[in-house]
This record gives structure tokens, sequence and C-alpha cells, in this order.
């Protein structure tokens, strides 16, 4: 029975973990854009084939970060370049387009999230940075604690005395 509910814990942990990353969808779009999903101040990579082996040079354009440059990348046919997502970007969806010469136009889109917060919370005892008073603070209740559960199960009544 134990091991049932193990692994019944275990699948749902998995699962979790399976939403938390983005599907991969077949992206026919010729583009390939790394991270998938950034926050602002990322910077991120855009490579592509749809250029053509002969062609060494690209121009691209985020609507968020602005244009930028494609060059010959590490593999034949690859032309790669960069942006950074600017720093007070709303999330959403943000349209990245390249363009090639002669007359090559495709494009992809990523997500923007939210920036993870930093740092601790302040919930009231003082300054968050302030580690080394919080530890003290939280040892003397958590031996506070203690000194009173002693106490009380030394006053206790025992069932066996005569």
């Amino acid at each position: 029975m134990r091991n049932k509910h193990i692994g019944v814990g275990m699948g749902l942990v998995l699962g979790v973990l399976a939403l938390q990353s983005p599907a991969a969808a077949a992206d026919d779009s010729g583009i390939d854009i790394h991270p998938w999903s950034a926050t602002p101040g990322t910077t991120v990579t855009v490579s592509t084939t749809a250029c053509g082996s002969d062609v060494t040079y690209g121009k691209g354009e985020s609507e968020a970060g602005g244009k930028f440059h494609l060059f010959e990348g590490d593999g034949e046919g690859v032309l790669t370049g960069q942006f950074t997502v600017p720093e007070g970007e709303k999330p959403g969806t943000d349209t990245v387009t390249v363009k090639c010469p002669p007359r090559t136009k495709v494009t992809d889109e990523y997500e923007i999230t939210g920036r993870q917060p930093k740092g601790a919370v302040e919930a009231g005892f003082g300054d968050a940075r302030d580690t080394d008073t919080q530890l003290v603070l939280g040892s003397a209740l958590i031996a506070v604690a203690a000194g009173g559960w002693l106490v009380r199960m030394r006053r206790r009544p025992h069932a066996n005395r005569t």
C-alpha cells in the first residue's frame, strides 16, 4: 500500500514538471529563437536557415528589442543574431522578423515573461537582508518553545505512580 502512495506522488511530481516546460511544437517558420521564454534584460539569440546556404548576411527585427543583424553562424547556411529584451518590457508575445536578400522574409514569436522576484521578503521583523538577527531570533523562539514543552512534560502526572 505504501509503494502505491509513493508511486502516485512521484507521478504527480513528474506531471507538474512536465507542465512547467514549454511544449516542443513543430516550427516551420525557419527561425530558431532561444530562449523561447525570456525576461526583460535577457539576450535572445535568433538563428535561421531560411535564407539559404549562399547568403551570409540578414537583418532582423524584434517588436520589443528593435533591429539587429544576422551573420554566418556555426553551421553551413545558418545565420545568427542577437538582441536584448528591454528592461520594463511587459509580459506577452513578441514577434521576430528576419529578412534576407533577395526577397526572403520569415517571422516567428516567443514569449516575454515577467521578472522573478529577487531577495527576501520583509515580514515585519526588520531588514530582510539582516539574516543573522533573524537566525538568532528564530533559534531563540525554537529554544523557548522546546523549553516550555519540557516543563509541561515534567509537570504532567504519570499514570504508573503509586
